[in-house]
């Protein structure tokens, strides 16, 4: 009975050291199966944007630091203070000198980024694009809004305001991608769908809330009968809201903006702003690591070599929009 036992003990005490040593062997190995989908803290996964004081970036910073708690890695945000691609051009490649794990970049200029984006990857490092994107580049992904389609969604809330017919004008900015699409997508959509209405006036905004004021001031008298102004940035379409309240247009101007800053959710609730298109900003933060993350770690491919058994990454994804206005304005303020 003792001899049985002690085989018992013996057995169980090997199968134990099995256990233990196959464990220590697949963490050893980086077994994803042991470890889970998670990284090193001493990987490094950098975000580049531009304007970097603006508000609007946190929600997306803020997706990209869960992204990295959740994968255990490290990560770092640097952006051009002001909107300057020649800035962002040297930030992009001071991140390179650094080799780190992968670079998320907000394109502040659709052609002169190329190069150095190329450089990056040329150098082994993956690059996804997000928010703003340099489609000409051999970035491996955009993550960010349909901006065609968010202009044809102003478009049809511009008309919806206006009861389909008026003038209304565009405040933009020339020569970034994102906004080209959106002024697109709602002109295209005010001469197609709507009749009795017109775009009188594309005009740069230059993303600065006193520029648009004067602009939409200038405007304003321009165009007596004018009935809306469709903003693509959240700045100006302040600088639109603070023209409005001190100008005399003798009649409600509706105004549709783009983002949800704190200074365009307050003209919302106060009637000055009719509508502003919430973007997915989160979203393009958090899932911009993962796809790095996985282009790392050879987890996944770019979708060109989708004949590899990993899946293919999307070249696109719609992070999506919504139309904030006073009815569910309380909704977007930062918690």
């Amino acid at each position: 009975m003792k001899k049985t036992l002690l085989v018992y003990i013996l057995l169980i005490s090997a199968f134990a050291l099995y256990v233990l040593r196959y464990e220590y062997s697949s963490e050893a190995n980086g077994s994803w199966e042991a470890k889970g989908l998670r990284g090193d803290i001493g990987e490094t996964y950098i975000m580049i944007t531009f304007q970097s004081g603006l508000e609007y970036w946190k929600s997306v910073l803020k997706g990209f630091e869960d992204a990295g708690d959740a994968l255990g890695v490290t990560v770092e945000y640097r952006g051009a203070t002001r909107y300057d691609p020649k800035e962002q051009t040297t930030i992009i490649e001071q991140a390179i000198a650094r080799k780190p794990a992968g670079i998320a970049i907000s394109a502040i200029d659709p052609q002169s980024l190329i190069p150095v984006i190329n450089k990056a990857l040329d150098a082994g490092i993956p690059v996804v694009l997000f928010d703003a994107d340099a489609p000409d580049s051999r970035a491996y992904s955009f993550l960010g809004t349909d901006n065609y389609q968010a202009g044809v969604t102003a478009a049809d809330k511009m008309a919806e305001l206006l009861g389909r017919e008026g003038e209304v004008a565009v405040l933009t900015m020339p020569g970034q991608q994102n906004h080209e699409e959106r002024t697109e997508g709602f002109r295209d959509t005010i001469r197609d769908r709507y009749p009795s209405m017109k775009v009188v006036e594309v005009t740069d905004g230059h993303g600065d809330a006193m520029k648009s004021r004067d602009e939409a001031l200038r405007m304003m008298k321009t165009y007596p009968e004018l009935g809306g102004i469709f903003v693509t940035e959240a700045t100006g379409a302040a600088g639109v809201g603070e023209a409005v309240q001190n100008g005399d247009a003798g009649y409600p101007l509706q105004i549709i903006s783009f983002d949800t800053n704190k200074a365009t959710l307050d003209m919302i609730k106060s009637g000055t702003i009719s509508a502003t298109i919430a973007q997915g900003t989160w979203n393009m933060g958090y899932w911009s690591l993962q796809y790095l993350f996985h282009l790392h770690h050879q987890l996944t491919v770019p979708a060109p070599s989708s004949s590899d058994e990993n899946a293919p990454l999307p070249v696109r994804v719609d992070t999506g929009i919504s139309v904030v206005t006073r009815s569910n304005v309380d909704d977007y303020y930062a918690k």
